[in-house]
């Protein structure tokens, strides 16, 4: 071999061995970087091992959340005040409900269960019932308006077909007056009564008796008795939240029984 070829034929063996250097160092490199990252994710996975151990720790510490308490209104008198009745006078079981216009749940009771309650006790002479405001001003800004707007259409008899007006239209309350011209009552009246704040005391004393009852939420219902001498209205019992039929039909027939042994 000429000195010439041998020249080259080195010159292609340094370039050779300074590729494959320059590849083992790069693999080396990426292996080194591979193994810190590695560890960099070993480390956060211990990290996180540990915050699960102090989660776990709080969680067991946690005391379990208190059992919401029955509320017992046996017994406890209550004033209906002057909120129109519907059903028969001579029924000595009242079902008073304390309602907030605004409450969805109280608009699902209305639609869903209250029909029933009326065509089984109401209409059929067994029970009375007995509408008072409970209108949470925290939650629902119109609502303690809105009570005083049924009282303004009692004024023109009118207070059940407001009622009934305002469930259905809980996200349009405003402007009030149309509600008025849709039931056909004098607005000019009925603004006036609702700019006066006439029934505000009213709506306050239904309140009153709803905090008397240990109602914390809307809807809430209780179930009385009435003393025939006396005429007073008596807890029987007291029902929670918008609850299926079945509910209050059980509730209702031990009054209905209840009060028919009195008898």
């Amino acid at each position: 071999m000429s000195n010439g070829k041998r020249v080259a034929a080195l010159t292609v063996l340094f370039l050779m061995a300074n590729f494959v250097a320059g590849c083992a160092q790069h693999v080396a490199k990426g292996d080194e970087d591979l193994r810190g990252e590695i560890d960099t994710l070993r480390q956060d996975q211990d990290g996180l091992r540990e915050q699960l151990v102090e989660i776990t720790k709080l969680l067991q510490q946690r005391q379990p959340a208190p059992a919401r308490q029955a509320v017992n209104v046996s017994g406890m008198s209550f004033d209906i005040g002057e909120n129109p009745v519907k059903g028969s006078e001579n029924a000595s079981v009242v079902l008073l409900e304390f309602t907030d216009y605004q409450c969805p749940y109280c608009n699902r009771h209305t639609l869903q269960t209250q029909p029933s309650i009326e065509s089984e006790y109401i209409d059929t002479g067994k029970i009375r019932f007995v509408s008072l405001d409970m209108p949470i001003a925290s939650l629902h800004p119109l609502a303690f308006k809105a009570a005083e707007a049924s009282h303004c259409a009692e004024e023109q008899g009118k207070f059940w077909q407001m009622r009934e007006r305002l469930f259905a239209n809980q996200k349009a309350l405003l402007p009030w007056n149309g509600h008025a011209e849709a039931l056909g009552i004098d607005v000019a009246q009925f603004e006036a009564c609702l700019n006066s704040d006439k029934y505000a005391d009213a709506v306050r004393s239904d309140l009153a008796e709803a905090s008397k009852a240990g109602a914390t939420g809307t809807p809430s219902f209780v179930v009385a008795l009435v003393d025939d001498d006396s005429g007073v209205v008596r807890g029987f019992q007291f029902l929670r939240g918008a609850q299926p039929f079945s509910a209050f039909k059980g509730a209702l027939d031990e009054a209905v029984a209840a009060q028919a042994q009195v008898k």
